[in-house]
């Protein structure tokens, strides 16, 4: 949740998400786009900005310059152009995995996805994936279902179809709790076909060859999604992320590792990896949450910025975006935002249901006020039919100054909001002493020395559980592999703000 947070972001555009299939379909000749259209361009350029500001803006550091190298080669490949200059590679100032493209020459890459990488061609591999989507007008065969690249919109069509007949985008209650609402902060699109996957997956892997890149990149990159799925599985409830969108969406990563596997070896294998300079490169990159946009710890949200802090309940996850810091568990969603606020609190309520809402119309009860850790609070529960059944929308808004405001939007069945009591009573201002203790972590990359073991190096992460767990992941190591003196390997640590 950044600086100065925006309501209302990214339009609805065809953005292709790194999405996943299991694919066991006979391989077809796919039918590529040949050029990027004024059109095109002129969507592109329109939407760069406002996917920018959706996304935690672009990274500044010097790996952004190498990404758009790399994506650039890559992407000459697929045919759209021959200049590397008409396309835009951008990379993310964002803690979730993810990569996607759009129409117009513009591709992009998270941080933290690149973080997770081990070597250039991998690097290649994710991007190729994304520009192979748009050679195939993947996204233009799926323009329909595009929908707003935010939480709070979702849960809008979900509430305002479910008071209507149609039971919402996501089918109602039912649906939205089935479906973690923290993936939905980094979507601009549902997700493709596996069939669609299958053929960017194919082009993926045929742009790797024709640059010089080992195929087989894509699948390794696969298997450490797959892992790094797993392992955000087992820290659900602590230091929870979202699964990355293409698990969530296709929950098969194996067979989609297999799937990539054969393509390398129908297109021959061979080629580079270019481990070292890609290390050189991540070394250093900003990891997991910008102080800057919040962080999260555990179950506790922080922003040095805003002087806050709240805590989940235990067994939800929670996951920070430019917007709002989205909350998900068995009991329900909620998201914690802001808004523009002039003093008049039963204003902003107001605007924080219709917000929610959308077209439908909700009808909340009274405003109450009362009192959290000193700061003025004021609630309001409106109850809505969905074919799911009766559900409860809360608003609970925080008084921080006569201009400064926050709430918390939540979504639970009729009756259920109290599973959220001890989050609303949580929230409080961050004292000087704890504003200076939040830290930043970044890439370290090390060598190996003489007596460092998978253990000792874990111990040097800059996290209080999972250690192991997490330098296994981010090094594509398994519980059986050994490390030798001069191999380079990252760690997570602490960086200075």
């Amino acid at each position: 949740m950044k600086r100065g947070i925006r309501q209302g972001l990214a339009a609805a555009l065809a953005v292709t998400m790194f999405g996943s299939a299991a694919a066991d379909a006979q391989l077809k000749a796919i039918r590529t786009q040949t050029n990027i259209t004024p059109a095109e361009r002129k969507q592109g350029d329109e939407a760069h900005p406002q996917l920018l500001a959706e996304f935690g803006g672009a990274y500044n550091g010097p790996q952004a310059a190498y990404v758009n190298r790399i994506g650039q080669n890559i992407a000459v490949q697929s045919g759209l152009s021959r200049s590397p200059r008409d396309f835009t590679v951008t990379l993310l100032n964002s803690p979730v995995n993810n990569a996607f493209a759009i129409p117009g020459g513009y591709v992009y890459v998270t941080r933290q996805l690149m973080a997770l990488m081990n070597d250039e061609a991998e690097l290649a591999g994710v991007l190729g994936h994304e520009v192979g989507h748009v050679a195939a007008q993947h996204s233009k065969k799926r323009q329909s279902a595009a929908t707003r690249n935010t939480i709070l919109g979702v849960l809008g069509a979900v509430i305002g179809g479910a008071i209507g007949d149609n039971g919402g985008l996501l089918g109602g209650l039912g649906g939205l709790l089935q479906n973690n609402a923290m993936q939905v902060a980094q979507m601009a699109t549902l997700g493709y076909s596996r069939g669609q996957e299958l053929e960017a997956d194919q082009l993926g892997v045929q742009y790797l060859k024709r640059a010089g890149y080992d195929p087989l990149a894509l699948s390794t990159m696969l298997a450490s999604l797959a892992n790094q799925t797993n392992l955000e599985a087992r820290l659900s409830g602590g230091d929870a992320r979202s699964l990355p969108e293409w698990a969530s969406t296709h929950p098969d990563p194996a067979s989609r590792v297999r799937n990539a596997e054969s393509l390398a070896a129908k297109v021959g294998r061979g080629g580079v990896r270019n481990a070292a300079a890609f290390l050189a490169s991540v070394d250093g990159v900003l990891y997991g949450d910008d102080p800057a946009q919040g962080v999260v710890e555990g179950r506790d949200f922080l922003h040095p910025d805003l002087r806050l802090k709240f805590t989940v309940p235990n067994g939800y996850g929670m996951q920070n975006g430019a917007t709002a810091v989205s909350v998900s568990g068995n009991g329900g969603q909620a998201q914690f935002t802001t808004a523009a606020y002039n003093g008049d609190m039963n204003a902003y309520i107001a605007a924080a249901f219709k917000a929610v809402a959308g077209e439908a119309s909700l009808s909340p009860g009274s405003i109450q006020r009362t009192t959290v850790n000193g700061i003025p609070a004021y609630y309001s529960v409106a109850r809505a039919n969905t074919q799911s059944g009766q559900v409860d929308v809360t608003v609970f808004a925080y008084e921080f100054s006569r201009s400064s405001a926050f709430h918390f939007v939540t979504l639970t069945k009729a009756g259920g909001a109290s599973v959220f009591n001890p989050m609303f009573n949580s929230v409080r201002r961050l004292s000087a002493s704890e504003v200076a203790a939040i830290r930043p972590r970044r890439v370290d990359v090390v060598t190996v020395g003489r007596g460092d073991t998978v253990a000792t190096l874990a111990r040097r992460m800059a996290y209080k559980d999972y250690q192991t767990e997490r330098f296994q992941v981010l090094n594509r190591l398994t519980a059986s592999s050994r490390l030798t003196p001069g191999q380079k390997v990252k760690i997570v640590v602490y960086a200075s703000r």
